[in-house]
This record gives structure tokens, C-alpha cells and sequence, in this order.
């Protein structure tokens, strides 16, 4: 029995004071890469601290990495704090390959909730 991949990339924001979070869920690929950068982006003025949650994440390529990339480097230009947590194992593994595991592996390794 094979399970079909999700379509799409679905974004739920959860905004407080000074902290975003945004939760993850289907394929985080070429052709929704930019959403998640969109999201960032209208959602962290003012803010110090965003959080993304990859739990949900079936499916991510070097676009998808591409976009994670893009926003710590936005996070470490205009201050911000920045956390990648719940990802799974294909994603440590692609973060691994990349030489980018160092940057997320504290904050991955600390699953929430």
C-alpha cells in the first residue's frame, strides 16, 4: 500500500508579541518554496523570534532548503532569532548532506510539543 505525497504546501501562522510560528504540512518543493518565504516575510515585522515547525512535511528538495536558507539568512541580517524544529529524519539527512545540519541541529533536536 503506498501513501500519496500531499500536493501542496498548507502554511498555519501563529503570531504573538514578539514570536511567530509557523507549522509546515505537505511538500516543500520548487513549486511552493516561495510561499513559505512570503509568509515570512508578512508575518516578522517587529517581530524577534520565528519559529518553523516541519512536522507535517512529507517531502522536501534543495528549493525547499533553498527557502530555509534564504530566511536564516534574513533572520541573521535584521536580527531576528530563528529556530527549525521537528524535522525528520530525510530532512536531517538532506540538512546532513548540505553541510547546513550545524545551523539547525540544537533547535531540531529539541522537538516541541
Amino acid at each position: 500500500m503506498t501513501t500519496e505525497l500531499p500536493s501542496k504546501l498548507i502554511l498555519r501562522s501563529e503570531i504573538g508579541a514578539d514570536s511567530v510560528l509557523i507549522y509546515c504540512s505537505g511538500r516543500l518543493t520548487l513549486e511552493h518554496a516561495a510561499d513559505l518565504r512570503e509568509e515570512v516575510k508578512n508575518t516578522m515585522a517587529g517581530k524577534k523570534r520565528l519559529t518553523i515547525d516541519l512536522r507535517d512535511v512529507a517531502q522536501m528538495d534543495s528549493s525547499g532548503l533553498g527557502a530555509i536558507v534564504a530566511i536564516y539568512i534574513a533572520a541573521k541580517r535584521d536580527g531576528w532569532a530563528l529556530n527549525v524544529v521537528n524535522y525528520s529524519d530525510a530532512i536531517r539527512k538532506l540538512l546532513s548532506l548540505s553541510n547546513l545540519l550545524s545551523l539547525f541541529e540544537a533547535c531540531g533536536r529539541a522537538r516541541m510539543g
